[in-house]
């Protein structure tokens, strides 16, 4: 299981300019350049995540992207579902059924069972967890999302 280099550098971005300093915000080439990204690559990412309402943007020289409420009310789950959807939709099975016109399996399927599990608890966990969760070290971070994890599972 793989998850995108454009969710990995969505959200490199968004806690870059979490953390900036700067009350204008940053702009692609600062991101760019601090991130080690090409401009092309953080221009085409910013501008997927203000069209899902992440961040704003300013023209001009004083111009840069800001997010558009706080890192704590960013929530990890509706970022990567606008940087690269889910890891199992329910259409799936519809989508991929093989060379017949329906899935040998659609009645009694163990497989879909078993990825739709895995999506709620990743939905559980990655629906609880904020930008804000992930400022700070690897440490807390992990720490944290641990904490939601053993939640997710005595649910």
């Amino acid at each position: 299981m793989k998850f995108s280099a454009q969710e990995e550098y969505g959200l490199r971005c968004l806690l870059r300019i979490s953390k900036a300093d700067s009350p204008n915000g940053l702009t692609i080439p600062e991101i760019s350049q601090l991130e080690d990204l090409s401009a092309a690559h953080v221009g085409k990412i910013l501008r997927i995540l203000r069209l899902g309402g992440f961040v704003d943007s300013t023209r001009g020289q004083t111009g840069g992207y800001k997010l558009t409420r706080t890192a704590s009310q960013i929530i990890i789950g509706d970022v990567l579902n606008v940087l690269g959807g889910k890891l199992f939709e329910s259409s799936f099975c519809e989508e991929h059924s093989g060379l017949g016109t329906i899935c040998t399996h659609t009645i009694d399927c163990s497989i879909r069972s078993l990825w739709n599990t895995v999506q709620s608890l990743l939905d559980s966990v990655l629906g609880k967890m904020t930008l804000q969760d992930l400022i700070g070290t690897e440490y807390n971070t992990k720490v944290i999302a641990g904490s939601f994890a053993d939640e997710a599972v005595d649910n």
